[in-house]
């Protein structure tokens, strides 16, 4: 099982989140935690990277295609002040094999090219990015977002992150470009972090963007995306076309169907949104009604597909009701209502082994005053 960490940083007046999902077994040592959002980056390339001791401090290590190395590494002499949380970064390339390489990629350090990014991680990993485009080292695209990346991304995106793609082709989330007020900020990512570790998450974060004060977010309700869900499971257990077509029924139904409330859904948003007056406000207004439009017409096409699925009334002739329990046993399809209420499937999904124990560091899992995983949050 993945022991996924999400990590939180605070760089200028913007906030990023990412899912580092890299597999670490129990016995995986702090350094390794704490790089995992570097190594994750590497990793996505394809590239073997490992954490190691430098000259007085841990750095991450990769080996590129060319046969040179590249080195991240905190201030080394004299050594970061905050390991947890080093001032600056440092990366390098190089290759002692014919022909010689060295090359600064990187360096934030007080005297350096990025000095003004400081100890950015965003920053660091964005250059480091960037030279292995130039290198020719290829995303590795084929590789399917984990499970616990999946259910990680869903919580930020709903408590108010905006999901990204830049750091080396990583996936990451930011809170909204406006939302600069740190008073605000706090209060979003304090309810992240509740959600996720109630989901069984390792967290990492400065605690700066951690308000302890506020009470506990209680665990989120299903979905009703997953609730939804389970209306296509229903189907896959029916046995009759009347079956079947209770879940299109909900869909299309006139007036109230979950088609009709997301039309109106939309077209309130648009003129919700116009109301600011602006000409990109307009714009966005109108293309709001248009998706509107598109969707309505949809919906009614859909309609006149259920009408003649329901003119069929009869039994599958490959469906039997017992090859349907021996498919999905625990599955019931005795009304829509019983099928939309249904658990969401992700809870319990989750199995996430704890972290190992570590010292206290700023950068380390957050307060035991707010429990990683108490049962009814």
């Amino acid at each position: 099982m993945h022991n996924a960490l999400i990590t939180f940083e605070q760089d200028g007046s913007r906030v990023h989140a990412w899912i580092s999902a890299s597999s670490y077994s129990p016995a995986a040592s702090e350094q390794e935690y704490r790089y995992a959002p570097l190594t994750a980056t590497l990793r996505q390339r394809g590239l073997e990277c490992t954490v190691e001791w430098g000259l007085s401090g841990y750095i991450v290590n990769a080996e590129l295609p060319d046969g040179s190395s590249l080195i991240i590494s905190p201030p080394q002499e004299p050594p970061s002040e905050h390991p947890e949380s080093p001032e600056s970064w440092i990366v390098t390339r190089h290759r002692t094999a014919a022909p010689a390489v060295y090359e600064v990629v990187y360096d934030s350090e007080p005297d350096g090219p990025d000095a003004r990014h400081g100890g950015s991680v965003p920053h660091l990993l964005t250059a480091v990015a960037a030279r292995l485009d130039r290198l020719g080292v290829p995303l590795c695209l084929e590789q399917e977002r984990s499970v616990e990346e999946r259910v990680a991304g869903r919580v930020l995106y709903r408590v108010g992150f905006v999901p990204a793609v830049e750091f080396g082709g990583a996936d990451y989330y930011r809170l909204p470009s406006a939302m600069t007020d740190p008073a605000e900020q706090r209060r979003v990512v304090t309810r992240a972090v509740d959600l996720l570790q109630a989901e069984g998450f390792r967290i990492a974060s400065d605690p700066a963007l951690f308000d302890p004060a506020l009470p506990p977010a209680l665990s989120h309700e299903p979905s009703l995306g997953d609730r939804l869900g389970h209306l296509a499971r229903s189907v896959k257990t029916a046995t009759h076309t009347s079956k079947a077509v209770a879940p299109l029924s909900e869909l299309t139904a006139p007036g109230d169907g979950v088609l009709q409330r997301v039309v109106e859904i939309v077209d309130t948003t648009a003129d919700w949104w116009e109301g600011f007056g602006n000409i990109a406000d307009h714009r966005v207004a109108e293309r709001l009604r248009l998706i509107a439009t598109d969707l309505d017409s949809c919906a009614a096409e859909l309609r006149e597909v259920r009408h003649v699925m329901a003119d069929r009334h009869t039994v599958h002739p490959n469906k039997t009701q017992a090859q349907a329990n021996r498919d999905f046993p625990s599955a019931s399809a005795s009304s829509r209502v019983s099928a939309a209420l249904t658990p969401s499937p992700s809870a319990g999904q989750l199995a996430v082994p704890a972290a190992p124990p570590t010292e206290a560091s700023a950068r380390t899992v957050l307060p035991s005053a707010r429990p990683s995983s108490a049962p009814g949050r």
